[in-house]
């Protein structure tokens, strides 16, 4: 199997368990607090690093880390997986899966809007074309009313967390940017920092867990494949590929895959106002994406 044949099995392959994760968000939320999902999901997320860690031998250079860069760890674990999964699985439990999941994945959009703004970079027409899109997305998403939501303070509440979540997505990349140790020592330090910081919200709040219940394998589940094993399947895959640019565009058929796995189990009825909202968002990100593939190979020619 040549090496781009390798990358875009694994890419695929992230991509499909990425699409199954926020059906398992609902089913871990049945019978856990959000607060004990994320704990669950971060504390197998940190064990996987950690054993990547010893298998590629990095585990050492941890540390030979300077100070600026473990206070770098413990800001980026604040952020990821910390306030990130707290504000999105928040918004998870007050909305419907099929709502939620493509609110978050606004993020796209959102991370080209804050490199203009904290990067200096240049803010590209297509980018703001895209930011609009995304925003009629969000307002289309937000008229649906099913059984379990409604116009309620609480339905506005978790149209706020699950959109706002990608600002908080955007800012943990941008700070990810500048810092250029290895991925894997990032992740797991991230998780390491991340795995305190919930704990210690536990102990703060006064929440211990409940007895074990099926909602504990889906939050297992949460920590392996959405922050785990295939965060480094996907970052095999773009290190494997003659041409990352390729590959990222995979990532984009996810939300696509997520909504038939929440309609297929989950059973959750997908209203006409949320199926125009996705479209509005997937259209503004293949926009935003498509045109710098075309821009790529026009150079390349």
């Amino acid at each position: 199997m040549t090496k781009n044949k390798k990358s875009t099995l694994l890419a695929l392959l992230a991509v499909l368990l990425w699409s199954t994760v926020a059906t398992a968000f609902k089913i871990s939320l049945k019978e856990l607090h959000f607060i004990h999902v994320l704990a669950i999901a971060t504390y197998t997320s940190a064990i996987i690093f950690f054993i990547f860690l010893i298998i590629k031998k990095q585990f050492l250079l941890i540390f030979q880390m300077s100070s600026h860069q473990w206070l770098i760890s413990a800001f980026s674990g604040l952020l990821n997986p910390f306030s990130y999964y707290i504000v999105l699985l928040s918004a998870y439990s007050m909305l419907p899966a099929f709502m939620a999941q493509p609110l978050n994945y606004t993020w796209p959009v959102v991370l080209v809007i804050f490199s203009a703004w904290l990067l200096k970079q240049k803010l590209q027409k297509r980018a703001i074309v895209a930011f609009i899109l995304s925003l009629a997305g969000v307002f289309f998403i937000s008229l649906s009313k099913t059984p379990s939501t409604s116009t309620s303070s609480a339905n506005f509440v978790g149209i706020l967390l699950a959109t706002g979540s990608s600002i908080i997505w955007s800012l943990y990349w941008i700070v990810n940017i500048k810092d250029h140790r290895s991925a894997l020592i990032k992740l797991f330090l991230n998780f390491l920092f991340g795995s305190f910081y919930i704990s210690l919200l536990i102990l703060i709040l006064d929440k211990p867990f409940p007895h074990w219940n099926a909602s504990y394998i889906a939050a297992i589940y949460t920590g392996l494949f959405e922050m785990g094993i295939t965060f480094l399947l996907w970052l095999t895959a773009l290190n494997t590929a003659s041409r990352t640019d390729k590959i990222s565009i995979y990532i984009f058929l996810s939300p696509f895959l997520s909504l038939f796995f929440i309609s297929t189990i989950l059973q959750e009825k997908i209203t006409l106002w949320a199926i125009i909202g996705f479209i509005c968002i997937a259209t503004g990100i293949i926009f935003l994406k498509w045109k710098e593939i075309f821009f790529y190979e026009k150079q390349e020619q």
